[in-house]
């Protein structure tokens, strides 16, 4: 019992550290200033205590919608916290299938990568190519640096105003905190409600539609349970729910 409760110990000292460092740079001690208490509150709001936040992001390509689900860690279900606006887009529906085709992924993704001094502000990497896109990608050289970031420019990430992705930072920089070490991302082309994909997919080239019913799937199991997915990915490049 003893070297539990010590190594639980080391482990929250550790996480708590990551806030600590993440203050050492000017733009999150801007962000914290300006946008902590509107955080804190709307956490508040949605019986979210600070100390255990646990989040999950989604992302609509076609509405430029950013949603942000947030939960107390141990709870199962997830509920929507905040709603932004992505500024600006790039590329068409479908996926990101290799480097300079301008094109924003789609898939399951999870943030690995925190930027408290980017050169677009603040920004939030994400994990692409992921084990799906290199089993579908084009060529060698996939591409990279896909990012949630600011400054309201893009060559395929998903761009914020500066205002904005303070928000969004902390968030996430809460939640890392907080032991949450891959923070989901689920970016999607479209909102697929059974009409919207029809509408959607109806004049689509066959392979892209038959990615999107895989995606479908997953967004579907999400809009029901509003849990964090368990996902996993086939010997094609499908993704397994």
């Amino acid at each position: 019992m003893l070297i539990f409760a010590i190594s639980l110990l080391l482990f929250v000292s550790m996480q708590s550290d990551f806030l600590t460092e993440q203050k050492k740079y000017p733009r999150v001690r801007d962000a914290l200033e300006k946008k902590e208490k509107l955080i804190v509150e709307n956490l508040k709001n949605n019986g979210i205590e600070q100390s255990s936040l646990q989040i999950l992001i989604t992302a609509y390509k076609a509405e430029k919608k950013l949603h942000i689900y947030g939960k107390n860690h141990g709870e199962d279900t997830i509920k929507l916290i905040a709603e932004y606006d992505i500024c600006r887009s790039s590329g068409n529906l479908g996926p990101k299938r290799e480097q300079g085709d301008n094109q924003i992924p789609e898939g399951f993704y999870h943030i690995d990568r925190f930027n408290p001094s980017s050169n677009y502000h603040l920004s939030l990497g994400i994990n692409y190519p992921n084990a799906s896109d290199k089993k579908k990608g084009l060529g060698k050289n996939l591409g990279g640096d896909i990012f949630i970031h600011g400054s309201c420019v893009t060559i395929g990430c998903l761009p914020m105003t500066d205002d904005k992705i303070k928000e969004i930072y902390l968030y996430a920089a809460y939640a890392k905190n907080n032991g949450q070490n891959k923070i989901p991302v689920y970016i999607f082309p479209f909102q697929m409600s059974d009409d919207n994909f029809k509408r959607r997919a109806e004049n689509q080239h066959v392979e892209l539609n038959e990615f999107w019913k895989n995606l479908k799937e997953g967004y579907d199991i999400f809009e029901k349970e509003k849990k964090i997915l368990s996902v996993s990915v086939d010997a094609n490049g499908n993704y397994l729910f």
